[in-house]
């Protein structure tokens, strides 16, 4: 599949079955998280069950607004990128590699949180196509700045690292970093327009 030819949709409520077959009803995208780990603190995210967490997931999505995007090949989701207004992710905003900086923490600033390819889909550019039409839809909603904590890829990735995406895909993108509280995390940001 050639990045050019995905299709980008939000994920609505109609099109639950599809993340649901993307992160495996069992499965749960790694390790259960149903992409309640960003909204969530440690111990509250721990205490659900993987049910519960797909429940409280799925309860996000039938209330809109879109909590982000699926990328698809024909009619199969192949790729996920959870992105909305940063004070929505709770463990984002306050982990110490992420927590904001210079004022961007309100709703005008936006969080690039996780990816998730489908095996055999990886190392195809997904992520990337991702990265970008999560910065379109932030752009169209009035966001004024993109910000994601990416991994900074110093040495090979260990399984279930690379959730965050990778530093050269946003730099790519025209992200700029603008704090390292943590050595492989760098907080980034790309400014749309200023406030």
């Amino acid at each position: 599949m050639a990045p050019e030819t995905t299709a980008i949709h939000p994920l609505t409520p109609d099109r639950w079955d599809d993340l649901v077959d993307l992160f495996g009803p069992e499965r749960g995208a790694n390790s259960g998280c149903w992409c309640l780990w960003p909204r969530l603190q440690g111990g509250d995210w721990k205490a659900m069950s993987r049910e519960a967490r797909r429940d409280g997931f799925h309860g996000i999505v039938d209330r809109g607004p879109a909590p982000g995007l699926l990328a698809y090949d024909g009619d199969r989701a192949v790729g996920w990128c959870a992105v909305r207004p940063r004070p929505e992710y709770l463990r984002f905003q306050t982990a110490k590699a992420s927590r904001p900086t210079d004022g961007f923490d309100g709703d005008d600033v936006w969080a690039i949180t996780c990816f998730f390819i489908r095996s055999g889909h990886r190392k195809q550019g997904l992520t990337s196509v991702l990265a970008e039409a999560a910065v379109d839809l932030a752009r169209a909603s009035g966001a004024r700045a993109v910000e994601a904590c990416a991994l900074d890829p110093d040495r090979p990735a260990i399984w279930g690292e690379g959730f965050v995406g990778f530093t050269p895909v946003f730099t790519r993108l025209g992200f700029v970093e603008v704090a390292r509280r943590s050595p492989r995390r760098p907080l980034m940001r790309l400014v749309l327009h200023e406030a």
